[in-house]
């Protein structure tokens, strides 16, 4: 690319600003005669993504510079250009300033890690604005890191354990930590003997980047007492649209371990189970203290018997 500048004020810059951002890095450097250079690049990139680099030369000196140029290469190949790579300004007077930006891809095949661009940058000082001084060269080095392909978290809480005829919590959360998605689905998937309060499908038009999608669900487990424990299979799949419209999924499994209910038991709600005996969590202090003692005896006497039938 080759550019003019005739007069002092003559701006191909236009209004281009720099405004770096906590994702960006700015490298600032001022070359012979006042010419304060400014690259600002980004700090990482992530496979298959564009990125751009923006350069902004302001002539401070009051001596005019000619014969300005910019040379990138890299070396590795890791950083497709999307236009061209070198720059050429004719003149530069005093005051003004030029301002560009240049786009690349990310390889598919890059290697995770960081990479360089490299600028060389070249220009002649007007000594006096009359006689033209040898060039003057300088070498910029622009370290990007490469990550790979966007992050999706999927995770879940759910308690240590469950046992049968009881309600517990499901949470499932959803989070982008690199770029915003879009037809987002979750589908949760259960065994027969399972029931889900709520449904089983969500979905939202659009993700932003670094907020979490939330889901709450209940499950609901067999209404039969069962002698051992096992482990009952959850499956989470989200399916969605990136950023370069690619549709992707991902899905994670989520074991369960459903285990024989002891003699007490604290639901998830704040109820009791004594037995086969269930106090709801509503119910008062003084109801719990009042329960005849017979009752409680009862049970126990009738737990002892069926473990000397088993044994």
């Amino acid at each position: 690319m080759r550019f003019t500048t005739i007069l002092l004020s003559l701006i191909v810059f236009g209004a281009f600003t720099i405004i770096p951002s906590v994702y960006s890095e700015l490298v600032t450097q001022t070359m012979e005669g006042s010419m304060d250079l400014e690259i600002t690049y980004p700090e990482s990139v992530m496979v298959g993504r564009t990125f751009s680099v923006s350069i902004h030369l302001q002539n401070n000196g009051w001596e005019n510079k000619q014969d300005i140029s910019f040379d990138i290469s890299n070396p590795d190949g890791s950083f497709k250009p999307l236009g061209d790579e070198k720059i050429i300004i004719d003149e530069l007077t005093t005051t003004s300033s030029f301002g560009t930006t240049l786009d690349y891809k990310v390889s598919k095949d890059v290697t995770i890690g960081t990479h360089f661009l490299n600028i060389s940058y070249s220009q002649v000082l007007v000594s006096n604005n009359v006689e033209p001084l040898p060039p003057t060269k300088s070498n910029i080095a622009l370290p990007i890191l490469v990550e790979k392909e966007p992050i999706v978290r999927i995770e879940t809480t759910t308690p240590e354990s469950i046992f049968s005829n009881t309600e517990f919590p499901f949470e499932v959360r959803i989070t982008s930590d690199d770029i915003d998605l879009s037809d987002l689905s979750v589908q949760i998937m259960i065994p027969e003997d399972i029931e889900i309060r709520g449904d089983t499908s969500y979905s939202i038009s659009l993700l932003e980047k670094g907020e979490p999608y939330t889901i709450n669900a209940e499950l609901m487990t067999p209404i039969t007492d069962i002698t051992t424990e096992y482990t009952i299979p959850v499956k989470v799949t989200v399916s969605y649209t990136d950023d370069l419209g690619a549709e992707k999924s991902e899905s994670q499994s989520v074991p369960l371990l459903l285990r024989p209910k002891t003699f007490m038991e604290i639901t998830n709600d704040g109820g009791i189970w004594i037995g086969d005996f269930f106090i709801a969590p509503y119910v008062s202090i003084g109801t719990i203290v009042g329960i005849p003692a017979g009752t409680i005896l009862s049970l126990l006497i009738r737990r002892a018997q069926n473990k000397k039938k088993k044994d």
